[in-house]
């Protein structure tokens, strides 16, 4: 059974830094397209980081330069750095995972989800 854990969501004044993190568990992250997306209520999900099997990292140009994703295959974690966070980044972050090579940004490519973790950035 695969599961996916995030944690790390929270609260910040503009500008601030978050650092979220997400368990894998039922797959190797490293064969699998990995991904955090964000949703906003109302609003379609989107991506933010994709990282493939080649170990390429892929950023909306919304968080490009200011996010940084990562994975360790060893540990099966992924990890999102955020920093000088907007209060346009508020939204709920989730992890998710398709098992396979490629390249996915579409919501409904993605085999598993995490519960997802709340981020509020306050102005």
């Amino acid at each position: 059974q695969v599961q996916l854990v995030e944690s790390g969501g929270g609260s910040v004044q503009s500008g601030g830094s978050l650092t979220l993190s997400c368990a894998a568990s039922g797959l190797t992250t490293g064969d699998a397209c990995m991904a955090w997306f964000r949703q906003v209520p109302g609003n379609e999900r989107e991506w933010v980081a994709i990282i493939t099997t080649t170990g390429t990292v892929y950023y909306n140009n919304s968080v490009q330069g200011r996010f940084t994703a990562s994975e360790d295959n060893y540990r099966n974690t992924l990890t999102l750095r955020m920093t000088n966070l907007q209060p346009e980044d508020s939204a709920i972050y989730y992890c998710a995972a398709r098992p396979g090579p490629g390249f996915w940004s579409t919501s409904s490519a993605f085999t598993y989800w995490g519960q997802g973790t709340q981020v509020t950035v306050s102005s």
